[in-house]
């Protein structure tokens, strides 16, 4: 990998080819859950959209057998790779191309001959958004399209989950993919993670809007805490199962045969176990409240969700809360939330379209008091999924 000095960037951008030379341009947005986090990898339902911030991916075919070359806008760097030589990366951020490539290659052996690649993005990262998914579904749809491989939404969803598990190492769940993949203009996703069931509800909030807080902090724990939280449930799941049931996953499990098994784990198990029960039946509920139009107690369902995430799952922060605890004092804001994997990124907010600006004012300002840090709003609206903005290639 090359990381190019700043006076270079413009330049090397320009020259490696222009938006008119490309063969695919394929648009990928991030996404939103507005409830039902840590829920997909649990097997249960959740309730998120695909967003109007993008990353653009620009490809075409260089008349290479084997070589590729990527540059990253968002990471001011470039590096080639070897198709006949795909491998896990030291750098991050290539995993999430190789990783794609790879599970290509198994599913479409010698389909991908060499080509270019430039990444822009409108995804914040770290906020929380998916922008990770966001560019795997993308990029797999690019090359689904300049290749001609005939690949289904969920074979690139598939593809683009296993090389994030794989390749990148966050064990996740089909949520983020899915939604990525899936989206709708104006429409939620009410999701089952385990059959893949789904069904697209209205995303009519007025006279509220959606607010995106980020709290510009990305706390060490996020990464390695998510894999523990899908260990611990899956040692709750086995337990049971070991009992006589045949659950297929936690979110199945009832309250009540979960009781019955209180006494045979850890305390921090039954929590991590009791929140996905909770919350998988908060989703149901919260999806019902937006077909009956009753904002208020969808937005009583976020508070619960959040708190949820903080007392037993236990991946919050003390900025989100801080985020959280500060909308409660304000009737112009009926729901909020931590949202994303935890230990830093954004809260969602559901606030009147009458009191958006002045409240994100006086809430940034409330939070560089208290944290010496600048909070970022993103204020997003529920869009498409994976769209071929040009397609010039003669099949």
């Amino acid at each position: 990998m090359r990381i190019l000095p700043q006076n270079e960037k413009l330049r090397a951008y320009n020259e490696f080819f222009t938006p008119e030379e490309s063969d695919i341009i394929i648009e990928a947005p991030g996404r939103i859950n507005l409830i039902g986090e840590h829920i997909d990898y649990n097997g249960g339902h959740v309730l998120p959209a695909a967003i109007n911030r993008k990353i653009t991916i620009r490809l075409k075919k260089n008349g290479h057998e084997n070589i590729c070359t990527i540059f990253s806008s968002s990471y001011n760097c470039k590096f080639d790779l070897d198709l006949h030589n795909i491998k896990k990366s030291n750098v991050l951020w290539e995993n999430y191309i190789l990783g794609v490539i790879h599970f290509i290659h198994l599913l479409k052996p010698n389909s991908l001959l060499g080509f270019d690649c430039i990444i822009d993005s409108d995804l914040p990262m770290g906020a929380g958004i998916s922008s990770s998914a966001a560019f795997e579904c993308g990029f797999a749809a690019g090359l689904n399209n300049l290749f001609n491989l005939e690949l289904t939404d969920i074979e690139i969803i598939t593809v683009s989950q296993s090389a994030e598990q794989t390749f990148v190492g966050t064990n996740c769940g089909i949520m983020d993919q899915f939604s990525v993949v899936k989206g709708r203009k104006n429409k939620l996703i009410f999701l089952n993670c385990n059959t893949l069931d789904f069904k697209y509800i209205n995303a009519d909030f007025d006279p509220y809007n959606i607010i995106l807080l980020n709290t510009n902090v990305s706390h060490t724990l996020s990464e390695s805490e998510y894999n523990t939280r899908r260990d611990e449930c899956k040692i709750v799941l086995d337990l049971i199962n070991k009992n006589g049931n045949q659950f297929e996953c936690l979110a199945d499990v009832p309250k009540q045969i979960l009781m019955l098994y209180k006494n045979s784990m850890s305390k921090k198990e039954y929590d991590r176990a009791l929140y996905v029960v909770q919350e998988n039946n908060r989703v149901i509920k919260a999806t019902q409240a937006l077909e009956n139009n009753n904002m208020e107690a969808f937005g009583k369902l976020l508070y619960q969700s959040h708190l949820g995430l903080k007392n037993l799952y236990e991946v919050s922060c003390v900025e989100l809360d801080f985020l959280v605890d500060y909308s409660t004092k304000h009737k112009e804001v009926i729901g909020s939330r931590m949202m994303g994997g935890g230990f830093g990124g954004s809260t969602v907010n559901l606030i009147h379209k009458d009191y958006v600006n002045s409240y994100i004012e006086n809430v940034s300002k409330a939070y560089k008091e208290e944290f010496s840090i600048s909070l970022t709003p993103i204020i997003v609206s529920v869009d498409n999924g994976v769209a071929i903005k040009k397609h010039n290639i003669q099949q």
